[in-house]
């Protein structure tokens, strides 16, 4: 089964509604699948509606498992704790930032002033990450994506060899924008091998440590219906 937190609709530049898009990863071997459009402050609340409408059709007819979240994306590191107050507020269950990938013009120091924020869940498409960056995301419990997209995973094994080094948590995101961008669950294994990923701790990286971040979303989501 495949546990993906990390994939974008047509609110934000993905091409599927979250209904087709969940449709497809349902037919892929999804177990769970995290809805995280791009996103500032402006739109959260109207965000967080519109995705919770769907997801709850989604749920009542399909094995799948929907995660409500946000990918907070090239803001300003002196913004992110604020932002992050806000998508939480705002019923997020589930806080990835953009990472510094080498795809995109993301300002220094992003990676770090998230993690230390205390509220993101996941960096995704971390880029050429410090050893002190992935020590915060060990202290932090933040897991360190290893991503399938593109040119965002060129940076992969530098993550990966890190991480398990100093042994941070790892997850494998799809980062979709399309129906052909869905992983599969060996497609998923494939992304963790040519991360350099050993084959003992991929029960880790696929299974264990994405469903402690499954539970957590579901805390939360829990929390915020009470």
């Amino acid at each position: 089964m495949v546990y993906d937190f990390h994939t974008h609709t047509f609110y934000s530049d993905g091409k599927l509604s979250p209904m087709e898009l969940a449709r497809r990863a349902s037919e892929r071997g999804y177990r769970a699948l995290g809805l995280t459009d791009h996103v500032g402050v402006g739109a959260l609340h109207e965000l967080m509606t519109r995705l919770k409408a769907d997801r709850d059709v989604i749920e009542r007819h399909w094995p799948l498992h929907v995660v409500v979240g946000v990918e907070l994306t090239h803001l300003p590191p002196e913004a992110l704790f604020e932002a992050a107050n806000l998508a939480r507020e705002a019923g997020a269950e589930l806080i990835v930032l953009h990472g510094e990938t080498p795809e995109d013009p993301v300002l220094p120091g992003t990676v770090r002033a998230g993690i230390t924020t205390g509220l993101i869940d996941v960096v995704g498409h971390p880029g050429l990450l410090s050893e002190e960056d992935v020590q915060l995301a060990k202290e932090y419990d933040v897991y360190l994506e290893l991503t399938a997209r593109g040119g965002h995973a060129l940076t992969n094994g530098h993550v990966a060899k890190l991480a398990l080094r100093i042994g941070a948590k790892l997850l494998v995101n799809s980062d979709a924008h399309d129906a052909c961008d869905l992983l599969t669950p060996e497609r998923q294994r494939i992304a963790a091998l040519g991360a350099g990923v050993d084959e003992a701790s991929l029960p880790d990286v696929l299974q264990n440590w994405p469903a402690e971040l499954l539970r957590r979303t579901i805390e939360r989501r829990e929390t915020h219906q009470r």
